[in-house]
């Protein structure tokens, strides 16, 4: 894998890039649709492509347990399993081991947690997930972690930020003792922790910026802490994680988390929101966010986005949309998710070229006043 920070915004931290793998070159900053089980709900990889999309993410934990490490060795690992031909992260499962917090154990050796399907005790190392992503066969890696919640108390954060170091440099080193199973180079990202503490972060970044990862993801953040608490992180993320190595927010976010991230040196994003948003009927416009169940929209006869240059929902109204969501019909979340995918595409997409032509800062401030007067619930 290889990073080359291509252009700069004067003023800002921004910067566009193109991060290179074995799959493909992926222009940054870049935002990855969250294909959980190895799929984008109720989308085709083609139609992924189609908007543009260049890398995507699915997780170690649920892949783990289905299919399980055996079928997806025996399918050639997740590109052939899937049919996707482009570039594939996967994180480490460790925020939702997190998630299981009745249900399992962290200890210096990793974590035993009880699976949430049947119930059987399973135990994640820096090691076997470092094993179990090899089989997957991801392009980029990640460590286990632990993502302390936002609550917690600095002396639990810092322990638990100590750790995580330690597993870190334990995956690190077992990555160079196994190799990749299917022909393609695979990169492991380190894990920034140390919630909104400005010392911790500090130190934790540093510390792993020092083992030299192929890139950096920043964890720990978006899980309840004020916005503003994560950009005072961010501000000091970028002036210590290298500036040659991709910087990667994990689970980020909303469109105005992902433009004021970018502004402060973020090159990678992913997030539920627009898939999970869709199926609820929230779309994303470039005038605010509307939620397409309501009766305001029974008799709207217009393209969701009017104007919308890659707009996938042009040829069907707002009205036949709601239609197909208050009966249930399939295609309309279908459509929903799409337009949302290629919303976000466009967000990041378009923030790059700004940079490229030195006005973010400008682009951003006035994108942002038009999206936030037009929120509609």
């Amino acid at each position: 894998m290889n990073f080359t920070v291509t252009h700069k915004d004067s003023g800002t931290a921004s910067r566009s890039g193109i991060l290179t793998t074995d799959h493909g070159d992926i222009p940054t900053p870049v935002f990855m649709p969250v294909g959980t089980r190895a799929s984008v709900k109720s989308t085709e990889p083609e139609e992924l492509k189609a908007q543009q999309v260049h890398i995507i993410l699915a997780n170690t934990y649920h892949l783990y347990l289905k299919p399980g490490n055996d079928i997806m060795g025996k399918a050639g690992g997740i590109h052939a399993f899937m049919n996707w031909d482009q570039p594939l992260l996967t994180d480490s499962g460790g925020y939702q081991v997190y998630s299981l917090s009745e249900l399992r154990t962290i200890s210096e050796e990793g974590v035993r947690f009880k699976s949430h399907l049947d119930g059987s005790m399973l135990q994640f190392t820096p090691e076997n997930v470092i094993e179990t992503q090899r089989v997957i066969g991801s392009d980029i890696m990640m460590p286990l972690d632990e993502c302390p919640p936002s609550s917690a108390e600095k002396e639990y954060v810092k322990e638990s930020g100590d750790m995580t170091v330690r597993w870190a440099e334990r995956a690190k080193k077992h990555l160079s003792a196994t190799k990749p199973l299917y022909g393609h180079s695979q990169a492991l990202f380190g894990i920034t922790q140390g919630g909104t503490y400005a010392d911790l972060r500090t130190q934790i970044s540093r510390e792993l910026a020092d083992l030299d990862f192929e890139g950096y993801s920043i964890g720990g953040l978006a899980v309840g802490e004020p916005a503003e608490e994560m950009y005072r992180i961010l501000e000091i993320s970028h002036t210590i994680l290298p500036e040659n190595k991709p910087r990667y927010l994990m689970g980020v976010g909303t469109p105005e988390n992902i433009l004021n991230a970018i502004e402060r040196g973020v090159d990678m994003f992913d997030c539920v929101i627009p898939t999970r948003e869709a199926r609820n009927g929230r779309v994303y416009t470039r005038n605010g966010y509307i939620n397409l169940r309501s009766a305001r929209y029974a008799e709207d006869f217009t393209a969701i986005d009017e104007g919308f240059n890659n707009h996938v929902c042009r040829n069907y109204s707002r009205a036949y949309i709601r239609h197909l969501l208050n009966v249930g019909e399939i295609l309309g979340l279908k459509l929903c998710t799409l337009h949302n995918i290629s919303f976000f595409m466009w967000l990041t997409r378009t923030a790059r070229e700004q940079i490229i032509n030195g006005s973010f800062r400008e682009w951003k401030d006035d994108f942002l006043k038009t999206f936030n007067a037009g929120k509609q619930s």
